[in-house]
């Protein structure tokens, strides 16, 4: 079975700016917990680290930087057609475009964008697993 090893780099506290999606170092190790949690339920090998360093603010899968991974990754959005909301319409929200992010806060990271991250390392694990 593969393992997803999420490690989470940090010194300083990000920034207080309204943009930041993860207003401090506690609030990003609970999201990452949670993204844990949810693949302990799913049966999915995965366990959180917690490391304070004194470079810049970093989340790491399996080794790898997640700007790393996602510099090799394409990423779509469906279009209204291909949604599967049955003819139902959709709520209006007021919000931050779901790619719209600053690089350079890890904390800023969108959901949508970790969750494609840790789906292809997973997806590279299970590929190069030996049977």
């Amino acid at each position: 079975m593969a393992m997803i090893d999420i490690e989470y780099r940090h010194s300083a506290e990000p920034p207080e700016l309204d943009i930041i999606r993860r207003k401090s170092n506690e609030e990003m190790k609970n999201y990452l917990m949670g993204l844990v949690a949810d693949m302990l339920m799913a049966d999915i090998s995965a366990k959180y680290t917690d490391v304070e360093t004194k470079e810049k603010n970093s989340v790491f899968i399996n080794g790898i930087d997640v700007h790393n991974i996602l510099d090799g990754l394409e990423i779509r959005t469906l279009d209204i057609e291909d949604s599967c909301n049955l003819g139902h319409t959709t709520l209006i929200k007021f919000e931050r475009p779901t790619m719209d992010w600053e690089r350079e806060y890890i904390e800023d990271i969108p959901d949508v964008m970790m969750k494609n991250a840790i789906s292809k390392i997973y997806a590279d694990s299970l590929q190069n697993r030996i049977m």
